[in-house]
């Protein structure tokens, strides 16, 4: 090496303090990474709209931070399933996890009470009681359970009924109805008290099971039935709206309580603007989904709750939720929707 050359090398050396001193720490932080990186995983594939703008969030989060905070996000149950993840993410196995109410309820019950049948007429409804005391009331809850959560839940939709032999246009056709449910004793219990016969069964069993007429009938969100091509083997969608559940981000608390000030209020600041352009999201998606089921040959009906409520309260379905949810919770959800009980 020259002279000259060895003296430029050792300038060179001798100006790196400097130009740490004079602002450009982020060349640094660069190459060792960021202070704070959240592992975040889900259930849902990478173009469901709740993983395109948690992937948003993210991507305002690093940029807000200067690149001090990363959230990773794994989809489609790539770290396990729900109740794996559930317990990963209050070990502090992964910082982040968007359950449904309805697998949180496992660890809080009270959590599920967004789930009880024909409760909400719409989403003006759903979102006054989420976004409200019911809400604040329910995070309180699961904060009990050892998890932290953002304000704002996420969107899953209304479930909906499809059938095999005949339209659902009031609580008297679901007498007797052959209906696949999910393993949930507040579903099993809403079409008992409707006078159905539910089956638990697993999803990846419901297109057989309708094949073949082991069931007539399931429910699920409308993107469901489009996905798994349900339409193929039923003829009719109600509207029934029997059903509402949505998507709490929660967070290990020991994970969250790490983070500085200011990094919590740019993460929760993306997570809340991104939950309500996922509201959005989904409400389109079903909106197409309806007539997209239509061209696919499912005649949709959209009967009035009435009729369901009624046998639900003659059934004691309301009287025995509201001793399992209590009166303080069941309170603040009539607050939002009327009389129940």
């Amino acid at each position: 090496m020259t002279n000259l050359a060895r003296r430029a090398l050792l300038r060179a050396a001798a100006a790196a303090p400097v130009a740490g001193a004079l602002g450009f720490p982020a060349i640094v932080r660069a190459a060792s990474g960021p202070e704070f990186m959240f592992k975040y995983g889900n259930n849902l594939p990478l173009t469901h709209p709740l993983n395109v703008r948690a992937q948003e969030a993210a991507n305002q989060i690093r940029e807000a931070s200067k690149g001090r905070m990363e959230i990773r996000i794994f989809p489609n149950n790539q770290l396990g399933g729900d109740t794996d993840m559930l317990a990963q993410v209050r070990s502090g196995g992964i910082e982040m996890f968007t359950p449904s109410a309805l697998v949180v309820s496992t660890l809080a019950p009270s959590v599920a009470i967004n789930a009880v049948g024909f409760a909400f007429n719409d989403y003006n409804q759903v979102w006054a009681a989420m976004d409200g005391k019911l809400g604040a009331y329910v995070r309180a809850a699961m904060q009990k359970a050892g998890l932290e959560s953002f304000e704002k839940m996420w969107d899953n939709g209304f479930r909906q009924t499809t059938t095999s032999n005949g339209p659902i246009t009031s609580a008297q056709n679901m007498r007797g109805l052959k209906i696949r449910v999910p393993v949930s004793p507040l579903s099993i219990d809403m079409f008992k008290g409707l006078g159905a016969a539910p089956t638990s069964l697993q999803f990846s069993e419901v297109y057989s099971s309708l094949q073949t007429h082991i069931v007539d009938a399931q429910e699920n969100p409308l993107p469901i039935v489009q996905v798994a091509k349900l339409y193929e083997v039923q003829k009719y969608c109600s509207l029934t709206n029997h059903m509402w559940d949505g998507y709490w981000f929660v967070l290990n608390p020991r994970a969250w309580q790490r983070l500085p000030k200011d990094l919590q209020g740019i993460a929760s600041d993306a997570f809340n603007q991104c939950a309500l352009k996922q509201r959005e999201d989904v409400r389109k998606l079903n909106d197409a989904a309806v007539a997209d089921l239509q061209s696919k040959g499912l005649a949709i009906n959209r009967p009035a709750p009435d009729s369901f409520r009624a046998a639900l309260r003659q059934a004691g379905f309301y009287a025995q939720w509201k001793d399992k949810f209590g009166n303080q919770a069941w309170d603040l959800l009539e607050q939002s929707v009327g009389k129940l009980a």
